[in-house]
């Protein structure tokens, strides 16, 4: 019987003795294995380091991480590790990179199309010490001038070691001659600031309770104290400086520099504002006399004010007002205009 979700329909008559990728005469893996019969397997590989890639017009560098589909393929051996080589297609220029596994070194090493960047980890840093290998034995075993240079160069670093190993051994007899009395001095010294330092942790942890911090706070230097004095600060609760903005005029025109420029602008805004003030007062004057002798006055300010100033009702002169204009020696040029009432209002 065909287990569950097991992939392919086999038949009957061959279940138990081959698999369905062998009777569709087809690899387990697909398409990545297209050239397994060359020993080539299509993997997914890392770059493991920058590159310069050389086939490129312009240089152009490959960063660390970048994944190619790669063809794996075992060239030789070191010992029994096999070595294999990663060949992969760069897009950007359509060259071929690769790259092969160095067991001796534990390392990668890139043969064809690229370079590795120089990072300068491959230096022999100051204090570390460099092994060489047997073909770097024997090409010194027969230079002489770089076995004179290797020799130098090893009498200058013993020597200097030997000074450092001689000042460590000093200071430990120095230190830990009694090893209870510098046991004991240590301890008196961790005890000077015990107290103060559970003050510190104190205030720390309510300060972090307080502001709902979830790092760690360090303790305040003597640099964090002149930092924080160089800062400046403005008035406390800032109502100065919401007062001054309120008081500003909104359009003031700042270019303003001459005093009497300036003297002059303000003398020419006091007349104008008493001026306007005047013009209110006679206005307000002459509203108040109109409202006090018209008895209409209040219907003709609501057509007014509906019809933007237009008064539409007209009212008929009194007869002594008529035959007074008339009485008058002065020429009246009378122009009939349509009213809307031709009777007394009373």
């Amino acid at each position: 019987m065909q287990g569950f979700n097991m992939g392919r329909y086999v038949p009957p008559e061959h279940e138990g003795t081959t698999s369905a990728n062998k009777l569709a005469g087809k690899h387990a893996l697909g398409s990545r294995a297209r050239k397994v019969g060359q020993g080539i397997l299509t993997v997914r590989f890392e770059m493991p380091f920058p590159i310069w890639c050389t086939t490129c017009p312009k240089p152009t560098i490959i960063g660390q991480g970048v994944r190619f589909n790669a063809e794996k393929k075992k060239v030789g051996s070191y010992h029994t590790t096999p070595i294999f080589s990663f060949r992969m297609k760069h897009v950007a220029c359509g060259g071929w990179i690769e790259i092969r596994t160095d067991p001796k070194n534990t390392a990668y090493v890139v043969t064809e199309g690229a370079k590795k960047r120089d990072t300068g980890e491959d230096k022999v840093q100051e204090g570390e010490i460099r092994i060489m290998t047997e073909e770097e034995r024997a090409r010194l075993d027969g230079d002489a001038f770089a076995r004179l240079e290797g020799k130098v160069e090893d009498k200058q670093r013993t020597a200097s070691d030997k000074s450092r190993i001689e000042e460590l051994h000093s200071a430990k007899e120095r230190d830990w001659d009694d090893p209870g009395e510098a046991n004991r001095r240590l301890r008196k010294a961790f005890r000077v600031g015990r107290k103060q330092r559970q003050k510190n942790g104190e205030k720390t942890e309510a300060l972090k309770d307080r502001m709902s911090l979830g790092i760690d706070l360090l303790e305040e230097t003597e640099e964090d104290r002149k930092r924080a004095g160089f800062v400046e600060f403005g008035e406390l609760g800032g109502e100065g400086a919401i007062v001054k903005a309120k008081s500003r005029p909104l359009f003031a025109d700042a270019r303003v520099s001459d005093k009497s420029l300036a003297k002059k602008i303000e003398s020419t805004k006091a007349v104008s504002e008493a001026r306007k003030q005047k013009e209110s007062l006679r206005k307000e004057l002459a509203n108040n006399t109109r409202a006090v002798l018209d008895p209409f006055l209040s219907v003709d300010k609501c057509n007014e004010q509906a019809l933007g100033g237009i008064s539409l009702i007209k009212r008929k002169r009194k007869v002594e007002d008529r035959q007074t204009v008339s009485k008058s020696d002065e020429p009246v040029n009378v122009t009939k205009s349509p009213a809307l009432v031709e009777y007394d209002s009373d």
